[in-house]
């Protein structure tokens, strides 16, 4: 048992590592809320989804700013325009930075409250430069040396798994009420996800790999923006 920190977006694999370590630690769930575009829908999925799990173990969510529109400018993910198509490659999905933002952030509020272990969803083939293995071992070494006497651990327990196992894994979890999306919107009901981006492909890919029927609330046929 202890107290461990996850990074807690509402996606799909931050939630999943929350259901999965409230089964044996106390968790903090801890949102950094940059300004994306997707973050009003972001934030509602994790509430209903953190509703819907109904665990003791998990803390109310702590919102922490890091305000990102001065960084990334026109960028898609500020705007919301143009934003990358169902078969846009990942690497079009790319986020400047993203893991320094959210990572600093976790680590100076954890050393501020006595927790040492800071928990992320990074999946197997994530190719962007700040999800490698030398990215997390070089930044833990950096967090230690500027947060020192506190101690900071990153942990990423789902990082030889690709989506659909993580689906997989974890059938007993409400994963439906998470979101894989760049573009989604909202209704009385709940979030709905756009079901033309990047993102909803590899979630609709990634439930039927697992061969686990697909609860997602899709705006659009997924696919095809009909």
């Amino acid at each position: 048992m202890g107290t461990v920190a996850v990074l807690a977006s509402g996606g799909l694999d931050s939630c999943a590592l929350v259901g999965d370590l409230a089964r044996r630690h106390t968790v903090r769930p801890l949102y950094i809320a940059c300004g994306l575009a997707w973050e009003q829908e972001e934030r509602l999925a994790l509430d209903r989804f953190l509703a819907a799990l109904d665990s003791p173990a998990v803390e109310p969510v702590t919102v922490l700013p890091a305000p990102a529109a001065a960084l990334y400018g026109e960028h898609w993910s500020i705007t919301g325009r143009g934003v990358p198509g169902w078969r846009a490659p990942d690497i079009e999905v790319e986020l400047p930075g993203r893991s320094l933002l959210l990572l600093t952030t976790a680590a100076v509020w954890c050393s501020r409250h006595d927790v040492e272990e800071i928990v992320l969803g990074t999946l197997a083939g994530n190719p962007m430069p700040d999800a490698s293995p030398a990215f997390f071992q070089d930044f833990e070494r950096c967090l230690n040396t500027g947060l020192a006497p506190h101690r900071i651990v990153i942990r990423r327990p789902l990082a030889d798994l690709a989506k659909d196992a993580v689906i997989a894994a974890f059938p007993d979890l409400p994963l439906h009420e998470t979101l894989t999306c760049m573009a989604p919107t909202h209704d009385a009901t709940g979030v709905l996800h756009c079901g033309a981006c990047n993102k909803c492909a590899e979630r609709h890919d990634a439930f039927r790999r697992a061969g686990i029927a697909d609860a997602t609330r899709y705006r659009n046929d997924p696919g095809t923006g009909a």
